[in-house]
């Protein structure tokens, strides 16, 4: 039977930010699991180059360039992820950015702009759109991607923080609004040795503030993600679960 838990054979998952760090390790650990993916981002090429290795572990793959701060091209990728596989049965709403802003007075319209719409306005949308969609059919799992700097704000990141926070309260929003067939929750991520990472000190990649002392590999984001996803999280809705070594 525990076996059986994490196993997404004949399950499509679509992941937005899904050709790099967090949201590819996801993408493939759901194609190993037994999953076709949809595979979003900004850039084509990307998102084709794990498509192929989507498709090298034999499940389908739809590679779909996509901004997802953009509202209309939202409904356009919903309904080529349908037109491509029927249906989506779990979402995982990934795409993130997180500039660092001189200071809050400094910080522009556009900027604040950008990173609101990244990171709250394109889940609000896409989740609707494919909430919606799960509620009217077999029901699903989506998975909103925030951050530890929503529990954990500091200054020069006032717009991510606040966008980061609303979209912890989408994640109730939508359970609720969608219930009883689609379960939504929030995946709190901590600082992991992404791309992003690349521009930290080097004290910063080996130590940080935190129960276990040091950020997480990519990987380790891979248990939390199926778990929400798979039936092994049937009972859980509403919920936010941190994946941040304990950070404090």
């Amino acid at each position: 039977m525990s076996e059986n838990l994490f196993d997404l054979t004949g399950k499509v998952a679509l992941v937005t930010g899904g050709s790099r760090g967090l949201g590819r390790e996801m993408v493939l650990a759901f194609a190993c699991a037994g999953a076709d993916v949809v595979i979003t981002s900004r850039k084509a090429e990307n998102c084709q180059s794990v498509g192929g290795e989507v498709e090298a572990l034999g499940r389908k793959a739809l590679p779909y360039a996509c901004h997802v701060g953009h509202w209309d091209e939202l409904e356009l990728l919903a309904d080529a992820a349908y037109d491509a596989f029927g249906k989506v049965d779990i979402l995982v709403n990934n795409a993130g950015m997180s500039p660092l802003a001189p200071s809050s007075v400094e910080t522009s319209e556009e900027l604040f702009d950008k990173v609101v719409g990244v990171n709250f306005k394109g889940p609000f949308r896409l989740g609707s759109l494919i909430g919606s969609r799960m509620a009217a059919g077999d029901g699903g799992s989506i998975i909103n991607v925030s951050s530890s700097g929503a529990l954990f704000p500091l200054p020069g990141f006032g717009p991510y923080a606040g966008a980061k926070a609303a979209l912890n309260a989408l994640t109730t929003v939508l359970a609720l609004e969608y219930r009883p067939k689609v379960r939504v929750n929030t995946l709190s991520a901590g600082p992991f040795l992404t791309d992003i990472s690349k521009a930290w000190t080097e004290e910063d990649r080996t130590r940080i503030r935190s129960a276990i002392g040091h950020p997480g590999r990519p990987e380790e984001i891979i248990s939390t993600a199926l778990y929400l996803a798979s039936p092994a999280s049937s009972y859980t809705t509403g919920a936010l679960l941190r994946v941040d070594g304990g950070l404090y």
